[in-house]
């Protein structure tokens, strides 16, 4: 999907400084479905262009949380601008978004004349036209046809907005309305998503004639989180600067808690030869590869593209030899036994058994805990019991899991396993604990008994 900001400032190669981008580069960055790219196709001193191409994996796609109505091997995800491209905003122009800029900081403040195009938006010409035209742009959105042997129009318009806007500002528009244009989001959406609302929205949300509509929107139709942004708005309360970095929110996501407590189970154990097993796009081993007191690190995944995508991430590609040399990734399946997983002081299984089917689940505890045999094990599953605080959840958190177990039911298998294999084993919750239901996500510490190691 693509998105591009012109100017016609002069010197329209500013538009650099502004977004924090040199215009003689191409910039890539990783993200959980592809890789988003920031290049400039024209930079004059008359004109200037900017380009965000976000290019989606349909592979890494199927393994986000499905928060939209379309198959999830056939779909729009990858071409329609949505949340997704949102989100590459919020992580490219993270600087650009709160107004920053090092080099240009009088400019900052300065609207410009810009020209911003979206060839693909799932909409329709009028709501287009209600959501940007209060907010002073001029709007031109023309109904893309279906080809002329289907006839008719499709629900996707091509998107031209110009005006004089500060780059700030254009772009916390963007990245409040794409996601409310096209109306699924593709996370799940946590009270934590109104704080981002309201950063972004701040200075024309609140007179927006359709603050409703966005509001609800934005916020996936939960009506409750809904009522709460607009009660806020109303209020006038102030964003605190504290708060004004994009896209974080005062409580740490799950995600980087779950991080943070495998990183500290590590450290408990002094591990610094590491298996991430199942490492996915590689979340965890960029946080462990920053640390230089593990000495060896391997991520292990069955999916070969999904291992292209660690390796971008890690910029393997980039780095010294001797930070390179700590680092491999390999494919493997987790229900195979594998030599090459033996002899480690500790092994991660991070959100990965409950994506194993039930009566696979001992091949894996096999060749995890009888076969490669680490010194410690730790891991990572949802807690099913905490679901009941998600509204609007029904079934499991993910569409690829094949189970989420209770605490009773997690605490069972671990004592079990660890029984089996000769381990000690402790549990503990990580993310909010509630009084009746627990913490989102437990975790499982084993240790090899030291009478079977010695």
């Amino acid at each position: 999907m693509l998105l591009t900001l012109t100017t016609t400032h002069r010197p329209a190669t500013d538009l650099g400084y502004l977004l924090v981008k040199h215009p003689g580069k191409v910039h890539s960055f990783g993200m959980p479905t592809g890789t988003a790219y920031v290049l400039y196709p024209e930079a004059e001193e008359d004109r200037c262009t900017a380009a965000l191409l976000l290019d989606v994996d349909p592979q890494l796609l199927r393994a986000q949380k499905d928060a939209f109505e379309l198959s999830q091997y056939v779909n729009d995800r990858p071409y329609a601008a949505s949340s997704l491209l949102s989100s590459a905003l919020a992580k490219v122009f993270r600087s650009a978004l709160r107004g920053a800029s090092k080099d240009r900081p009088e400019l900052t403040a300065v609207p410009i004349p810009l020209e911003i195009r979206v060839p693909v938006l799932r909409g329709t010409p009028d709501l287009v036209t209600r959501l940007f035209e209060p907010l002073g742009w001029s709007v031109t959105a023309t109904p893309i046809p279906f080809e002329a042997e289907v006839g008719g129009g499709s629900r996707y318009v091509d998107v031209l907005l110009t005006g004089e806007v500060r780059v700030a500002d254009a772009l916390n528009h963007l990245y409040v309305l794409l996601p409310v244009l096209d109306d699924a989001k593709h996370y799940w959406v946590a009270p934590d998503e109104i704080e981002k609302l309201l950063r972004s929205g701040e200075g024309w949300l609140a007179a927006h004639p359709e603050k409703v509509l966005i509001a609800r929107r934005y916020l996936a139709h939960r009506r409750s989180l809904a009522t709460t942004a607009l009660q806020l708005l109303e209020a006038d309360q102030p964003v605190t600067e504290e708060e004004s970095e994009l896209p974080v929110a005062r409580r740490a996501p799950l995600a980087e808690q779950r991080r943070d407590a495998v990183l500290a189970a590590l450290a408990e154990v002094n591990a610094s030869r590491v298996l991430d097993l199942g490492c996915g796009g590689g979340a965890l081993l960029t946080a462990l590869a920053k640390d230089r007191g593990f000495t060896e690190i391997v991520g292990a995944d069955v999916a070969t593209r999904t291992l292209d995508v660690a390796a971008r991430k890690l910029r393997l590609d980039r780095l010294p030899e001797r930070q390179k040399d700590r680092i491999r990734l390999i494919q493997t399946a987790l229900t195979y036994r594998d030599d090459r997983l033996r002899g480690f002081d500790a092994a991660v299984l991070m959100e990965v058994i409950e994506h194993v089917d039930l009566p696979r689940l001992p091949a894996l505890e096999t060749a995890v805990f009888g076969h490669a045999r680490p010194g410690a094990v730790i891991v990572t599953t949802p807690n099913a019991e905490y679901n009941v605080h998600y509204e609007g959840l029904t079934g499991m958190r993910h569409s690829d899991h094949r189970f989420e177990w209770t605490r009773a039911e997690f605490a069972a298998w671990a004592g079990r396993v660890a029984g089996e294999h000769g381990y000690d084993v402790t549990i503990r919750g990580v993310g909010e604990d509630h009084e009746e239901t627990g913490s989102p996500t437990q975790l499982a510490l084993f240790t090899i008994k030291t009478e079977v190691s010695a």
